[in-house]
């Protein structure tokens, strides 16, 4: 097993034993009428694979909810053998294919070497120590293996963050932390680095999602498994009046001409190669047999 790399100094955002029981409540809901942008989200990340001339024999679906990336992966042809692994099995066995591993991204139960590709699609938001995550994840590649990922980026739920801020304020006169701290996307590739990932690519897409109004969003956040888990958040139930001047917030700045109100999902994409010797490599410093100066200079 690898070792963590956090420790007793490390902050902890995040509950993760909170998580888990917010996915299991999950599973024990109406998961397949939730589970839409993780489908999407997933199908998305895989046509990644497409450009790749390359066959994959052991995937690793890292955080694999229901499991949606490992099915696209079957259904393309491109892997032999899969693993699932999730937080939560009340939420992975029933849905989830391959053989199924009760593993927490925070600590890998791999040996080094173990895998062609790794994907984890919207979990790792959710981690504690992400520098430390993809340490691991990069560890856990054999030699040229490809880790895909999938991130919530920073823009996510602005709407929401902006109309429960503003209702706090108005009510109570203060805020509480209510939604996940995302990544921001020029930090993306500098994570990638930083793990060891050799080659590393980073893009962005936006997905807007209707709904008709501020409760059915924060009741599909809850049937995903995507309520509040910081461990700074509000301990009581959020007073009635809160949440509904929030969604009076929401409906009168957002909403658009049939009343639906829009909620941003901003998806930072990662993609990075464990290092090998014949992957291609940057020229030295210095190198370049040509100068800037003389193409500059041409007519």
């Amino acid at each position: 097993m690898t070792n963590s790399s956090l420790s007793s100094s490390d902050i902890f955002l995040f509950d993760r034993k909170l998580l888990r029981s917010r996915r299991s409540r999950a599973a024990g809901g109406d998961w397949e009428k939730n589970r839409f942008l993780f489908d999407e989200v997933a199908d998305r990340l895989a046509e990644r694979i497409l450009d790749i001339s390359k066959q994959f024999d052991l995937a690793l679906d890292l955080g694999c909810h229901g499991g949606s990336f490992g099915k696209m992966l079957k259904m393309q042809g491109r892997i032999s053998h899969l693993i699932s692994a999730d937080l939560s099995p009340a939420l992975m066995v029933p849905h989830a294919d391959g053989i199924k591993v009760v593993a927490d991204e925070e600590f890998l139960p791999f040996a080094p070497r173990s895998f062609d590709l790794i994907g984890n699609v919207l979990g790792l938001h959710w981690t504690n120590d992400l520098p430390g995550a993809l340490v691991q994840i990069a560890r856990a590649l054999k030699p040229d293996g490809l880790f895909l990922g999938a991130m919530y980026g920073i823009e996510s739920l602005s709407e929401l963050k902006w109309s429960l801020t503003q209702a706090e304020l108005e009510v109570k006169d203060g805020m509480s932390p209510r939604i996940s701290p995302f990544t921001d996307v020029r930090d993306a590739g500098s994570l990638l680095q930083r793990a060891g990932f050799a080659l590393p690519v980073t893009d962005v897409d936006v997905l807007t999602l209707k709904y008709p109004n501020a409760f059915a969003l924060m009741q599909e956040l809850r049937g995903m498994g995507e309520a509040n888990a910081l461990v700074e958040r509000q301990k009581n139930l959020t007073g009635r009046k809160v949440l509904l001047r929030a969604a009076e917030i929401y409906q009168e700045k957002f909403a658009d001409d049939d009343g639906l109100i829009p909620a941003t999902f901003q998806v930072i994409y990662l993609a990075g190669w464990a290092p090998h010797e014949n992957q291609q490599k940057a020229l030295k410093r210095g190198s370049g047999q040509t100068s800037l100066k003389d193409i500059l200079s041409k007519d």
